[in-house]
């Protein structure tokens, strides 16, 4: 890798970034809440599963330890202090964010984490691998595993799956649910 992949890098995962910080400028905790149909997850899950996956993952990477710990994620007044990812849906369509201004904050906390920590990567290190094939049974059937195949998931495979991948599906998932809450879209 080079110097214009970190810089490309950076620039995505900061535009990805900025639609998250637009989109959470433009909607309430009346937004977040909501739940629009039964079995249906309310925009607070798919805002707070990003953010703790990329805290998490950020550190999995090598970068500076996750900042949303048990007082972090207290101080949000969560439905459900946990991303999700292996619970079902019944339990975290209970995710709601008590303390919309402190996710926020949070939030660009970890979102500036994440944008200096890529800056800082030497470009070398994007193809170091970091989980070798075979891979654990929780990563066997992920999109980083296709990703990474026989060759093994690098920094870099991480970074775009784990991080700026995972952060656009579920921008997707929050856009759609804007509208479905009386909001617009974020891009055109």
């Amino acid at each position: 890798m080079d110097d214009a992949y970190r810089d490309s890098l950076s620039r995505r995962l900061g535009a990805v970034h900025h639609l998250y910080r637009e989109a959470c400028a433009t909607m309430g905790p009346e937004h977040v809440n909501a739940v629009s149909a039964p079995r249906t997850l309310p925009i607070a899950f798919s805002l707070v599963h990003q953010l703790l996956i990329e805290d998490l993952s950020r550190a999995m990477c090598g970068g500076p330890a996750p900042l949303c710990g048990p007082d972090a994620l207290e101080a949000l007044g969560l439905g459900v202090p946990d991303h999700g990812k292996e619970r079902p849906l019944e339990e975290m369509m209970a995710q709601r964010i008590g303390d919309y201004g402190a996710f926020v904050a949070l939030q660009d906390r970890v979102f500036s984490a994440t944008e200096s920590y890529v800056a800082s990567v030497a470009p070398a290190a994007f193809d170091e691998v970091l989980v070798a094939a075979p891979y654990p049974e929780r990563l066997a059937h992920t999109f980083s595993a296709l990703v990474g195949a026989e060759r093994g998931i690098t920094r870099s495979d991480a970074l775009e799956c784990w991080v700026y991948q995972h952060a656009l599906r579920h921008l997707g998932e929050i856009e759609h649910a804007r509208s479905l809450v009386g909001l617009g879209g974020m891009t055109s």
